[in-house]
C-alpha cells in the first residue's frame, strides 16, 4: 500500500512539473541558488578574455552535458549574447526558463528531434550577427562526452568559430546519471577553461568531418579530464547513454 501511494505521488511530481506555472518558480530557486554558490566561490577562468570577445558576436560555445550549472552565471557575467539549444521535452524546458533568467534565448530541439530546423534556425542566428549560439554535442541522451557533429555543421555554413569551454569545482557532486552532472557546493574553488577558437573552412567536405569531430571531442576530453584532475579523484566515463544507464540502475 505504502509503495503504491509513493509510485502515484511521483507520478504526480513527475506530471505537474511539465506545467509552465511550476517549472517557472523552480526556475527562479535554481536561478537564485546557483547565483550563490557563484558569489561565495572563487573562480579561476582560463581563456575569459576569449569569452568576452566573442560576447556579442557568432560564435559557437560548446559543452558536455553534465558541466553547464556555473557555466550559466560565467557567461551571464561575461555579457554575452546568445541562443542555447535545448531539447523541446518536459526537462529541456524547464532548464530553458531558467537559462531565460541568466539572459540566454532558446532554440528547441536536437539531433534525435526536429534536428533538421535546429539547423535552420541555429544558422539564422549565427548569420544574423551579434548572437552566439550554445549547445551540448552529446546531449540530450548521450553518448557521454562523445560529440556529434552538428556544431561543425553550424561553423561550417556560417564561418562562426567553435569555442569549447568547460569546468570543474573543488567541491563537486557527481549525480548519479548518465552524464554525471557536476553540482558546485557553495564556497568552492571553481575552475574553468574557454578553449581556443576553432574555424571550419566553407570548402570542408563533408567526408572529412570526422576527423574533425574526433580533434573537438579530444580537446573537449581533456578540457574535463585536466580540470577534474586538479580537483577531484572521480574520473566521468565516456559513452554512457540515458538508455544504457537506466538498464543499469535495474539490475
Amino acid at each position: 500500500m505504502k509503495k503504491s501511494l509513493r509510485h502515484r505521488f511521483k507520478n504526480f511530481v513527475h506530471n505537474i512539473y511539465g506545467w509552465a506555472i511550476v517549472q517557472w518558480p523552480v526556475a527562479v530557486v535554481f536561478y537564485l541558488l546557483i547565483w550563490f554558490v557563484y558569489f561565495t566561490s572563487k573562480k579561476e577562468i582560463i581563456g575569459y578574455d576569449i569569452l568576452k570577445k566573442y560576447r556579442r558576436k557568432p560564435a559557437i560555445f560548446v559543452f558536455w552535458h553534465g558541466r553547464t550549472m556555473m557555466l550559466s552565471p560565467i557567461v551571464a557575467r561575461a555579457g554575452v549574447h546568445g541562443y542555447a539549444i535545448a531539447d523541446s521535452k518536459r526537462d529541456g524546458r524547464a532548464i530553458a526558463k531558467m537559462e531565460k533568467l541568466f539572459g540566454l534565448r532558446t532554440i528547441y530541439g536536437s539531433s534525435n528531434n526536429d534536428g533538421v530546423g535546429v539547423l535552420k534556425n541555429g544558422v539564422r542566428v549565427l548569420q544574423n550577427g551579434g548572437y552566439c549560439l550554445a549547445l551540448s554535442p552529446d546531449g540530450p541522451n548521450g553518448p557521454s562526452m562523445r560529440c556529434h557533429d552538428g556544431a561543425l555543421y553550424f561553423a561550417r555554413m556560417t564561418g562562426a568559430p567553435i569555442i569549447p569551454v568547460c569546468y570543474s569545482c573543488s567541491r563537486p557532486i557527481f549525480r548519479n546519471r548518465w552524464d554525471r552532472y557536476l553540482l558546485t557546493k557553495p564556497f568552492s574553488i571553481i575552475g574553468g577553461i574557454v578553449g581556443k577558437p576553432i574555424f571550419i573552412d566553407r570548402s570542408t567536405k563533408i567526408e572529412d568531418f570526422e576527423k574533425l569531430r574526433q580533434k573537438l571531442e579530444n580537446i573537449m576530453v581533456k578540457q574535463a579530464y585536466d580540470l577534474d584532475k586538479r580537483f577531484t579523484s572521480f574520473v566521468v566515463e565516456q559513452d554512457l547513454t540515458a538508455e544504457k544507464f537506466k538498464k543499469q540502475v535495474k539490475k
